[in-house]
C-alpha cells in the first residue's frame, strides 16, 4: 500500500474524529481532487476526450474519478479480472436520447487513463496482465496484495527504466502516449512532473516540433533545474507556458483561482461572450482603472 493511499484512504467507521475537527475539513482534499479532475474532464462530449497519463503506481486518480462519477477507459477488457489487450480501437461511450433513434450522442464525463509505469493492482497471471480487485487503501493482509515482485507490473525507479519501457506491456502504453500528444493542436498539461525521465521527455520534445501544440508546466518547484534545462534544450518558448512555484503548485489555489469552472454551462459561457462583445467589463476592473 502506497503512502498516498494510506493518507487518502477513508478512516474506519468506528474511528473518533479529533477534537475540534469538523467533517468538512476532512473532505477538503477529496473535494479538491474531484474539482481538479472535473476542471479538465468537463468538456463538450464532441471534443477530444481528456487523456490522463501518470507514472504513479497508486490509484489516487482512479479514486478521484470514482468520486467524481467519471467513466475511465483503458486497455483492460473484462469484468472479474480485466485483461490487458494490445488492440487499440479507440473505444468510446455513446447513448441514445429519449425518443430519438439512430442518432447516438457522445456521453459526457468520459476520460482515458494510461499508467505508463504500471499499477499496484496489475499482476502477471496465467500468461496475461490482469487488473485484480484490490480496494483503495487495503489492509496489509489483503489477499490481492502481490507479494511476488516478479509478478508485479511496475517499473521501479532505476537507471534501466528507459530500457524497461520497451518491454510488454509498457511499449503499448508508450505507443498510446506518443499517439495522443504528438498530433496537431494538442495541449499537454503536466502537474507535479519533474522532467526526470528521458524516455518521457523525448516524446514531449517531439510533440513540440509540431507548431500548433502547446505545453503547460505546473510545478511546485524546479528541484535540480530539470524543468529549466528541458525548456532550454527544446528552445520553443512560444509553445511553453510555465506556472512554477508554491503558489501555482498548491492544488487549492490552482483549483479555486486558475482552473476553469468544473461544469459545462453553455448559458453562462454564451452570456459572458455577449457581454464581452458589448464592451462590458467586471466592476473590479473598472474600479482599478478609476483609481489608476
Amino acid at each position: 500500500k502506497s503512502a498516498v493511499e494510506k493518507c487518502a484512504a477513508p478512516e474506519p467507521a468506528d474511528a473518533e474524529p479529533a477534537a475540534g475537527e469538523e467533517a468538512s475539513e476532512k473532505l477538503d482534499p477529496l473535494v479538491m481532487l474531484v474539482s481538479f479532475l472535473l476542471s479538465f474532464s468537463s468538456r463538450t462530449a464532441t471534443r477530444e476526450r481528456l487523456h490522463i497519463f501518470t507514472t504513479n503506481y497508486d490509484r489516487l486518480i482512479e479514486y478521484g474519478a470514482d468520486l467524481a462519477g467519471l467513466h475511465m477507459l483503458d486497455r483492460f477488457v473484462g469484468c472479474l479480472e480485466p485483461i490487458f489487450r494490445s488492440s487499440r480501437l479507440d473505444i468510446d461511450m455513446h447513448y441514445n436520447p429519449p425518443g430519438i433513434r439512430g442518432e447516438p450522442r457522445y456521453l459526457e464525463g468520459v476520460v482515458r487513463l494510461t499508467k505508463l509505469h504500471g499499477s499496484l493492482d496489475w499482476v502477471y497471471r496465467n500468461g496475461f496482465v490482469r487488473r485484480v480487485g484490490l480496494p483503495f487503501g487495503p489492509q496489509d493482509d489483503h489477499p490481492e496484495i502481490n507479494d511476488q515482485p516478479s509478478d508485479s507490473v511496475m517499473i521501479y525507479p532505476n537507471s534501466a527504466k528507459d530500457r524497461e519501457t520497451s518491454e510488454y506491456p509498457y511499449v503499448e502504453l508508450f505507443r498510446d502516449y506518443a499517439a495522443a500528444i504528438c498530433r496537431p493542436n494538442s495541449v499537454l498539461v503536466t502537474y507535479g512532473y519533474g522532467f526526470g525521465d528521458e524516455h518521457i521527455n523525448r516524446t514531449i520534445a517531439d510533440m513540440l516540433t509540431i507548431p500548433s501544440t502547446h505545453l503547460v508546466i505546473i510545478s511546485f518547484g524546479d528541484e535540480g533545474g530539470r524543468i529549466s534545462s528541458f525548456c532550454k534544450h527544446v528552445g520553443r518558448k512560444a509553445q511553453i507556458s510555465l506556472l512554477i512555484g508554491p503558489h501555482f503548485g498548491n492544488m487549492p489555489t490552482l483549483v479555486e483561482n486558475y482552473l476553469p469552472k468544473p461544469a459545462i454551462d453553455r448559458i453562462t459561457i454564451r452570456q459572458t461572450e455577449l457581454l464581452r462583445n458589448r464592451g462590458w467589463e467586471p466592476s473590479s476592473h473598472k474600479d482599478e482603472e478609476d483609481e489608476a
